[in-house]
C-alpha cells in the first residue's frame, strides 16, 4: 500500500490554497453588492450595539457576511485536501452519489465519507438529510456487493467528540478523521505549516481590496441612508431591510 509523503502534501497545499481559497474569496468580495449584504444583516443588532458612523457599520455588516462565504470556501478547499491525501494512500475517490464526498476501501472495509470542515455544522434537518444521503449511498453499494461491509463517516476536518458512535454512521473529527484517510496520526498536525504559504503577502492583496469596497460602500451607505446631518437614518435602513416592497405586495382587490 503505498505511503504518503508529506511533500506531496505540502507541494499540494502550497499550490492549491491559492487558488481554492485566497484567489476565491478575493473574487467573492470584488462581486459583493452593498444592497446585497445589507438585505441578509440584522439592522437591530447594529443598532443595539451603539454604531455611529457609516464605516462602522458598513464594516460590521461586511465582516459578518465575510466571515461566513470565508468558512465555506476554506471548508472546500479542506475537502479537497482530504481527497488529494486519501487517493494518494487508498485510491479513495470523490463519489458520484448526492451528499457524497469520498469513497475509499481500508482493511476490507468500504468508507462513505460526507466531509465537513468543523463538528458543529448542520441542524436536524441538514444531519436527517445526510443519513437518508448514507442510507441510499450504502444500498447502491451493497447492489454491487451484497455482502459489502460498508462504513458511513462523518468526517470533520478540526475539532474533537466524545462519542464518534451516531448509529447510522460514525462521526470522525480531527487528529481520528485525518488518520482514518491516510493511516497517519501526525498528518492533522503537518498539514498546519503549509496553510500559511505566502499568506502574507496573499492576505495584503485581500486587505488592499476590502478597503476599496469599505470606502466604496461607505460612501455609498451615506447617500443611501443618512440624514443631512451625518447621523444614520435607523428607520429607512430597516425599511429597507424588512419593509414590504410594493411590488411584492398582494392584490388585496382581488377576492
Amino acid at each position: 500500500m503505498p505511503v504518503l509523503r508529506r511533500t506531496e502534501v505540502i507541494k499540494f497545499v502550497e499550490t492549491s490554497i491559492w487558488p481554492l481559497f485566497h484567489e476565491r474569496r478575493i473574487q467573492k468580495l470584488q462581486k459583493l453588492r452593498l444592497e446585497e449584504v445589507l438585505k441578509k444583516k440584522n439592522p437591530y443588532l447594529y443598532k443595539a450595539k451603539y454604531i455611529l458612523t457609516a464605516e462602522q457599520i458598513v464594516k460590521s455588516f461586511l465582516d459578518a457576511h465575510l466571515s461566513s462565504q470565508e468558512e465555506t470556501i476554506f471548508g472546500g478547499f479542506l475537502e479537497d485536501l482530504a481527497i488529494f491525501v486519501c487517493n494518494r494512500v487508498f485510491k479513495g475517490e470523490k463519489s458520484a452519489t448526492e451528499g457524497i464526498d469520498l469513497e475509499f476501501s481500508r482493511s476490507g472495509i468500504r468508507y462513505l465519507v460526507t466531509i465537513k470542515s468543523g463538528p458543529n455544522w448542520g441542524n436536524a434537518a441538514q444531519i436527517n438529510r445526510m443519513k437518508a444521503n448514507f442510507k441510499t449511498a450504502i444500498q447502491r453499494v451493497r447492489q454491487r456487493d451484497r455482502n459489502a461491509h460498508v462504513i458511513a463517516i462523518n468526517g470533520c476536518c478540526y475539532g474533537k467528540i466524545r462519542n464518534p458512535n451516531k448509529g447510522d454512521y460514525y462521526k470522525y473529527c480531527g487528529q481520528v478523521f485525518w488518520e482514518l484517510i491516510s493511516k497517519d496520526q501526525e498528518l492533522y498536525k503537518d498539514i498546519i505549516e503549509p496553510m500559511g504559504h505566502k499568506a502574507k503577502e496573499r492576505n495584503d492583496k485581500f486587505n488592499r481590496e476590502y478597503a476599496a469596497v469599505t470606502n466604496r460602500f461607505s460612501r455609498k451607505f451615506m447617500d443611501m441612508f443618512c440624514n443631512q446631518d451625518g447621523t444614520i437614518n435607523w428607520k429607512r435602513l430597516v425599511e429597507y431591510n424588512s419593509g414590504e416592497y410594493p411590488e411584492a405586495k398582494p392584490n388585496r382587490k382581488a377576492k
